[in-house]
């Protein structure tokens, strides 16, 4: 099983707890491919893939700029995405609590909406909680992927 990461980010920090991932994680899986978001549309769910979207919150609540096109498109160029086992890692600032971690949680929203199955709970981090989010998104993936490829098993 192959797990995708779908990084969306301003200024790198889900690109390091991605990376992070990769390499902590890398024996739980036969592969970890992390993508980062720039210019991917919707056809980035086609490969027969566990994903994880891991995202940053940017301004008011929005996607980053890298992940724009892809959540777009999701809406754009909508198609049932049934087969796709997902799960998604939503970083934010609770002192934004009205928008904390929307970025992971606008993804969730819309692949849910086109019939992607979520595994587990939407994982947030909060950058003011003095944690280093690779560090202790690590420990939740190990947690989750142990699930995720236990239901990818079962449904198979």
């Amino acid at each position: 099983m192959k797990l995708k990461i779908l990084v969306g980010t301003m200024t790198s920090t889900a690109d390091y707890v991605a990376q992070a991932i990769q390499m902590d994680c890398a024996d739980l899986v036969d592969q970890i491919e992390v993508v980062l978001m720039d210019g991917l549309d919707i056809s980035a769910f086609d490969e027969d893939a566990l994903y994880l979207i891991c995202s940053s919150t940017y301004g008011s609540g929005d996607v980053p700029d890298n992940a724009r096109h892809l959540y777009d498109s999701l809406d754009a160029q909508p198609k049932y995405l049934g087969h796709v086992r997902y799960g998604v890692i939503a970083l934010g600032d609770r002192t934004y609590l009205n928008t904390f971690a929307f970025g992971g949680k606008k993804f969730d929203e819309r692949l849910q909406g086109l019939g992607a199955q979520r595994i587990g709970e939407v994982w947030c981090h909060d950058a003011s909680a003095g944690t280093l989010p690779e560090e202790v998104g690590t420990v939740w993936c190990r947690e989750w992927l142990t699930q995720a490829l236990a239901t990818v098993q079962a449904d198979a």
